[in-house]
């Protein structure tokens, strides 16, 4: 008997406990206004310093990918060739980046969300169907390239809740999945 009374005293914490933390409804959400939003970023308050985007890759790269969009014409089109599968030019390869020296290469995009802070993201696109074969230089199927995903915490903004009023917006937090690299496996069906 005097278990079943410990056993109800907890209940009964633990519904106050419950109740305390949410008095009368759901939680607070702030709302803010266009004006309040200055290049669709996130309040100053939101992004902490526990919040350090600029530590992620693809936050990192968005800069540098920025730049070579901006290199004259002639020299994006030679880039332009690279989106199939390279030869593996091993004389090259200690200067180059890792994406290039790898067997399963790949290359950056930006991914850019006006709803999503961090709005622009670097996100990489494999090259190849199969893997580089090092002993040839050449794509073989014999290996599958996939991506490397990190997942990652975004805040993504979104209409406040009606009370609050129209044209009034909210942030909350929101997990992606985002490609980083590419990868050699076995094939689904390989024997």
């Amino acid at each position: 008997m005097n278990g079943w009374l410990r056993a109800l005293a907890l209940l009964g914490a633990v519904w106050l406990c419950l109740g305390l933390r949410r008095p009368g409804g759901p939680p607070h959400v702030h709302c803010y206004s266009a004006g309040e939003l200055q290049d669709a970023e996130a309040p100053a308050h939101l992004l902490s310093r526990r919040l350090r985007w600029d530590r992620y890759v693809p936050v990192q790269l968005v800069p540098q990918l920025e730049r070579l969009q901006q290199e004259p014409r002639q020299r994006r089109q030679r880039r332009h060739h690279e989106h199939a599968c390279p030869t593996l030019q091993l004389h090259a390869g200690l200067r180059s980046e890792p994406n290039e020296r790898s067997i399963s290469p790949w290359r950056y995009r930006i991914d850019e969300d006006e709803n999503r802070y961090p709005r622009k993201l670097a996100f990489a696109e494999c090259l190849c169907r199969g893997c580089v074969d090092v002993k040839t230089g050449r794509e073989t199927t014999s290996l599958n390239s996939v991506a490397i995903h990190q997942t990652m915490m975004v805040l993504r903004r979104q209409p406040c809740p009606r009370p609050a009023g129209a044209g009034l917006f909210t942030f909350a937090v929101d997990y992606i999945k985002v490609p980083v690299g590419c990868t050699c496996v076995l094939p689904r069906t390989w024997r």
